[in-house]
């Protein structure tokens, strides 16, 4: 059998950040990759909506999974919600941002996506997932976790785990030497370790299959313009600019801090718009005012 030769670029967790998505498509133009895989979160908390679904579908990505962005929308279309809780409110705003800019075919792909997918690439089997395959959230993978926890991701016999979610990139492996990815995050850098933690570059990864097994896993780092993706937030009017200015500069993100949350909650009046947009959108919520 003649296997084909595969150049995969790993994008993920994108969060609303349309200026660094497009440097990294470009960067991935000049690499000659042939196949794009997405692992989740493209949307929220920056401006980004029915462009990034535009420059997704242009590109053809062949696989998508929802990450816990996307499920975080959806449970604010569904309702639930603590209506006394800053980050609900700070979450729902965002999603009604999105609801206001979003065409209907996109909120309905990302109701339909799934959570997990299995790849079979030349004789590599490949599991892709935002975080654990049964579960998008939490800290279980984050990259100092003991072995234990990435062997969770070869319940079944993969050949190769690809997550997302702890915006880091990594490369290591099971306890049975199978291949661990994580090509970090595209729109939200972030490092614990003070000297590191200036690198606010977008994060990408290119697998590359040929017809003997795995021939290069190789991580990348892409230069965007900070300012531009700024401008363009403010000129779209995103709920939390300020936050997003802050992330965008320093990588520092406030999504559980409640007493902040609720500063501004209370500041823009945003319970009180989101008790609004239900009402005139989708349903009527007497019952939380």
């Amino acid at each position: 059998m003649k296997y084909m030769k595969h150049k995969i670029a790993l994008l993920a967790d994108v969060h609303g950040n349309t200026s660094a998505l497009k440097a990294v498509i470009e960067d991935s133009v000049k690499e000659s990759v042939t196949d794009y895989w997405f692992l989740g979160d493209l949307i929220m908390p920056g401006p980004g909506a029915n462009d990034l679904f535009e420059i997704v579908d242009s590109i053809k990505v062949a696989t998508y999974v929802k990450g816990n962005w996307e499920d975080s929308f959806l449970d604010v279309l569904n309702k639930e919600i603590d209506f006394d809780n800053a980050t609900d409110i700070y979450v729902s705003r965002l999603v009604q941002y999105q609801c206001e800019n979003l065409d209907e075919n996109y909120i309905n792909l990302i109701k339909n996506l799934p959570l997990h997918l299995t790849k079979q690439v030349n004789n590599l089997s490949i599991s892709i997932s935002h975080n654990l395959q049964n579960k998008n959230y939490g800290g279980d993978l984050w990259p100092t976790n003991h072995q234990k926890n990435f062997d969770q991701l070869f319940e079944h016999d993969y050949d190769i785990a690809i997550y997302a979610h702890t915006h880091h990139q990594l490369l290591r492996y099971s306890s049975n030497d199978q291949l661990i990815i994580n090509p970090g995050t595209i729109g939200q850098p972030f490092c614990r370790w003070d000297k590191l933690r200036s690198d606010l570059r977008a994060q990408y990864a290119i697998l590359e299959i040929d017809e003997t097994g795995i021939a290069e896993v190789r991580f990348k780092k892409i230069s965007y313009d900070v300012e531009k993706e700024l401008k363009n937030a403010i000129s779209n009017k995103l709920p939390y600019i300020d936050l997003y200015r802050e992330m965008l500069e320093t990588g520092k993100t406030h999504t559980h801090d409640m007493e902040l949350l609720q500063k501004l909650n209370n500041r823009f009046n945003y319970k009180d718009e989101i008790i609004n947009f239900f009402e005139k959108n989708y349903w009527g919520v007497e019952e939380i005012k």
